[in-house]
């Protein structure tokens, strides 16, 4: 009961936070950074997509979102916010920030070791190349992270994601059956997916 509580407050902070029907058009064009209003985020819609993932992690969700943003270099920060525990029902109150990366926006919260990540939900990275298959894995099994098998990984808070390289989808769709079933059963010798191996 107390946790339905403690998502319920979740909900209505970031509703009150995110909405102010009094605000002038400029005022609603800028997201003031909690607890720090010497900084400001232009951003002139918050939520711009129909859904958006939620990552829970255990604490400083600034840090989690500055780690996602030094890998993927495209990215920004859209908003960050701090509340304390009168403010979101939590003894240790909570953080939130809003990342957007590889035009894809994500939403952290820090709110406590409640839960964790596991294989049942990933991101796949779709790259342009070797190279940039390499950039990623390297960038996220690093500092703490895991390589696992058939190109998934884990970054170094256990979110799973799997880099593939969109030639591989040509290579396991092909009309050729002796090439779809080389870069099948090659899949399930690799970690990384090196392409030379799977053609």
């Amino acid at each position: 009961m107390n946790k339905l509580i403690f998502l319920a407050a979740i909900v209505v902070c970031l509703t009150i936070s995110c909405s102010n029907p009094n605000q002038s058009d400029n005022a609603g064009n800028q997201i003031v950074i909690a607890n720090d209003t010497s900084k400001t985020i232009k951003n002139k819609n918050l939520i711009t997509q129909k859904i958006t993932p939620y990552l829970w992690v255990e604490k400083d969700a600034k840090a989690v979102a500055d780690y996602y943003l030094s890998i993927f270099k495209d990215g920004k920060l859209k908003d960050f916010r701090k509340f304390n525990s009168g403010e979101s029902g939590n003894g240790a109150g909570i953080e939130t920030a809003v990342i957007e990366i590889a035009g894809m926006e994500f939403t952290i919260l820090a709110a406590g070791p409640l839960f964790k990540f596991n294989e049942a939900v990933s991101f796949v990275i779709n790259t342009k190349d070797q190279s940039e298959t390499d950039y990623y894995w390297e960038a996220l099994t690093k500092n703490g992270g895991e390589e696992g098998s058939c190109g998934w990984c884990k970054d170094k808070y256990g979110l799973s994601w799997q880099v593939v390289p969109t030639e591989y989808f040509e290579l396991i769709h092909s009309d050729d059956p002796v090439v779809r079933e080389k870069a099948m059963k090659n899949t399930l010798k690799q970690k990384k997916l090196i392409l030379s191996e799977l053609k």
